[in-house]
């Protein structure tokens, strides 16, 4: 999964001949899970028309403030449209767009949605190699940089002059690419690895029965996700569960048993810097497993059990420079009982969610949880979306760790 998944992408395209080459840009946004909103100057329809990037982008075309063909003209909201957009991408900007965005000019709605969006704007120049080069043009470059937008550098090659050099609008592929890489440049988990447990584990009674638990894995699959869109590399170790996952920052690792996550975890831990251990693992496990299935013969079965090994007090042992995170599910004194876990197991933050509370727990889509550090604060929240849990938890860690 692509760290455009789920993004609001505004495209503005300006009348160039590169202009052609967005049919292509937005193809790509969409395929990558963009939700895609085109803004044309009207310049630029001379060169593609409204009708394929609405098409391809499966929304409305915007290029006036009206629709000058409908008698009942609805305004076009610059302001909506610019607070909508999680990335603004001028593709191609041409030398009379890019002037006019470096000094305030407003003449058209592209250039009205540039002066209200709130949010980061790429562009891609592209004009031919004199105009590329003009001090006039380098100006506008230097300055729109300075305003904290992202120059995607034109490439040299074949120009629609005739001329061979610089002021290649990128290829769309390495338009969406110098985005990525952008963006995880600069997300606060950049170069972190993140080691997270998630579902339950299974042990065995024999080849067809086994103890398990009613967890689904939720919670630690949204904190997975969560983890990779801020750009960290996540090892994601998970007991059975129907979960998915699909992005390129997180691999996944399926276990079965508490032996089997206690094994894997150890393997990874020394190498990361951040381990959230959410999985429900077993407490116990059978002392002998039958090695064929045990036949119901009598009214009752004995069943021998043993202790599993604590993984989260076993990382407590041995961590270093880790950032460790445990998970306490209490019935009562949940605090008190959350507060020892911490102390005794060497965390330096743990989340406490109780069954008492409704919404909370196994198989639900929601959670309400506490978060209790090293210094014993307490921080409450409302019940909230496993989603948004897992966003509270990696602020609460980047607060943490950045302290």
């Amino acid at each position: 999964m692509s760290i455009l998944n789920g993004k609001n992408i505004l495209l503005g395209i300006s009348g160039g001949i590169a202009a052609y080459k967005t049919a292509s840009l937005v193809r790509l946004f969409v395929k990558l899970g963009a939700n895609v909103k085109v803004v044309m100057t009207p310049a630029s329809k001379d060169f593609i028309t409204p009708l394929t990037l609405s098409t391809l982008s499966k929304n409305p075309v915007y290029s006036s403030f009206t629709n000058e063909e409908d008698d009942n003209a609805v305004w076009t909201n610059h302001v909506d449209l610019g607070l909508w957009a999680d990335l603004f991408v001028v593709a191609p900007a041409t030398a009379n767009t890019l002037s006019k965005m470096a000094n305030g000019v407003c003449d058209n709605l592209l250039l009205a949605v540039y002066l209200s969006a709130k949010c980061p704007v790429y562009f891609a120049p592209a004009m031919d190699l004199d105009m590329y080069k003009h001090q006039t043009t380098l100006r506008s470059f230097k300055v729109l940089k300075s305003y904290g937008n992202v120059m995607i550098p034109a490439t040299s090659g074949e120009l629609a002059s005739g001329l061979v050099g610089e002021g290649r609008m990128a290829e769309p592929e390495d338009i969406v690419t110098f985005i990525e890489n952008d963006i995880l440049e600069k997300l606060p988990l950049k170069g972190k690895k993140v080691l997270i447990t998630a579902g339950p584990t299974y042990e065995a009674i024999d080849p067809v029965r086994f103890i398990g638990n009613h967890s689904s894995g939720k919670m630690g699959f949204e904190i997975a996700k969560a983890s990779a869109n801020l750009g960290a590399e996540v090892i994601l170790i998970s007991g059975p569960t129907h979960q998915k996952v699909s992005h390129n920052l997180i691999n996944l690792i399926p276990v079965v048993s508490a032996n089997d996550m206690y094994n894997e975890v150890h393997k990874h831990f020394q190498n990361v810097d951040i381990a959230i251990l959410s999985a429900a693992v077993a407490d116990f496990t059978p002392k002998e497993v039958a090695s064929q299935k045990i036949k119901k013969k009598e009214a009752t079965l004995l069943l021998e059990l043993v202790k599993t090994k604590d993984i989260l007090a076993s990382l407590g042992a041995i961590k270093t420079n880790q950032f460790l995170v445990g998970f306490a599910l209490e019935t009562d004194n949940e605090l008190e009982n959350a507060k020892g876990k911490l102390k005794k197991k060497n965390l330096n933050l743990i989340v406490l969610n109780s069954l008492n509370d409704t919404g909370a727990g196994f198989k639900s889509d929601t959670n309400k949880v506490t978060f209790i550090d090293a210094d014993e604060t307490v921080t409450e929240y409302q019940l909230k979306s496993k989603a948004e849990v897992a966003t509270d938890l990696l602020n609460k860690i980047l607060e943490q760790i950045n302290a």
